[in-house]
């Protein structure tokens, strides 16, 4: 061994060392460090230990010195070697921080990684770096839309109170179309779902025409009553109405929870509402699908039968629509349970005017 360097392999050692060079999963490098240990408590020289472990003079001596200082412990550990490349200051990841959250240069929506590495000097993936450090994605966004009724507050109770505590020997629905539904066949037929593979579809399609869906959801069961017609003009809207009051047993008082489309408010749906004294409108907020209930069913719908259906006419397609509300009724319809809290809602509407007065 190298002047310097003395050590005794102990029984305990020896042991540990033999079991680390038998073991099939141990890591290579902790079997040849093993054997350089072996070697030396047997008393072979450096020359007889490098031609048996074929590593070079100032490795064999790098792990005898490294096992006298650490033991068999130290044979297993790497020491940390610094990086070639010196670590960013953090001066730089401050600017680079403070420059993303300005506009971009030109008429560029957001930076990028490559936009901000050639102007902060750095490289792309120091940038992507400092971004993850800070809770940066500039080209990710989020879409909002705030509710500029005048009458949020009053609007919201109402409904919310129809789901929450809906009156006695009245029926609550929610009311609504969905337009355009459109009867897509593919170009050429998609092959199946397996293993390693999802299903695919052609990107081309077929227009096979057009239906729009008129529904109608009981919050008290879930159960749906849909029609579906050509066009959703305000014709069609009475002769929905006309086919609710047909199926709702006398007696009950009807609440209809519906948006502020155009079509529900015309001079015609307004006669029809006066001429049927037991039916009660109730619009929701403008900007305000979301408290609507029925659009979750269309929602399922559209996943469900819609998104990925294969339709070679507009009967093809109400048939389809028909089968899907007759399962949803039979097996699948529930009560509407509201678990929002109003008081919540409308103090996270005021947070979000309040941040874009402050904005603009």
């Amino acid at each position: 061994m190298r002047t310097g360097i003395s050590f005794e392999v102990s029984p305990s050692d020896r042991r540990r060392l033999e079991g680390i060079v038998g073991d099939r999963n141990a890591a290579q490098k902790h079997v040849w460090r093993a054997r350089i240990i072996l070697l030396s408590g047997e008393d072979c020289g450096t020359a007889e230990i490098m031609r048996r472990t074929g590593k070079s003079k100032p490795c064999v001596w790098r792990w005898q010195e490294r096992f006298m200082e650490e033991g068999v412990d130290g044979l297993l550990r790497d020491k940390t070697r610094p990086s070639r490349i010196p670590a960013l200051d953090e001066e730089i990841a401050r600017e680079v921080a403070a420059l993303t959250l300005k506009p971009p240069p030109g008429e560029t929506t957001h930076w990028t990684a490559s936009m901000m590495a050639k102007a902060a000097g750095i490289s792309e993936s120091s940038v992507r770096r400092i971004w993850r450090a800070h809770g940066l994605a500039p080209h990710r966004f989020r879409q909002f839309k705030l509710s500029n009724d005048p009458q949020f507050v009053s609007k919201l109770r109402d409904v919310v109170g129809l789901y929450v505590n809906p009156p006695a020997h009245a029926i609550v629905l929610s009311v609504d179309e969905k337009s355009q539904i459109q009867a897509l066949d593919r170009t050429q037929p998609g092959l199946p779902l397996k293993k390693g593979r999802a299903g695919t579809m052609t990107h081309d399609y077929k227009r096979n025409g057009t239906t729009t869906l008129f529904a109608a959801l009981n919050v008290l069961d879930g159960q749906v009553i849909g029609k579906n017609m050509q066009n959703h003009r305000h014709q069609e809207f009475i002769r929905f109405l006309n086919e609710i009051e047909r199926q709702i047993p006398p007696g009950k008082v009807i609440h209809a929870i519906l948006d502020n489309y155009a079509t529900h408010k015309h001079p015609k749906v307004r006669k029809w509402l006066s001429n049927h004294p037991r039916w009660a409108f109730h619009f929701v907020l403008t900007s305000s699908s979301w408290l609507n209930a029925v659009e979750g069913f269309f929602a399922k719908l559209t996943k469900r039968r819609l998104k990925r259906g294969v339709f070679t006419s507009i009967v093809d397609l109400q048939t389809a629509i028909n089968r899907f509300l007759d399962e949803h009724n039979q097996t699948e319809a529930k009560p509407f349970r509201w678990t929002a809290d109003p008081d919540k809602i409308i103090a996270a509407v005021k947070r979000g005017h309040q941040v874009l007065d402050s904005n603009h």
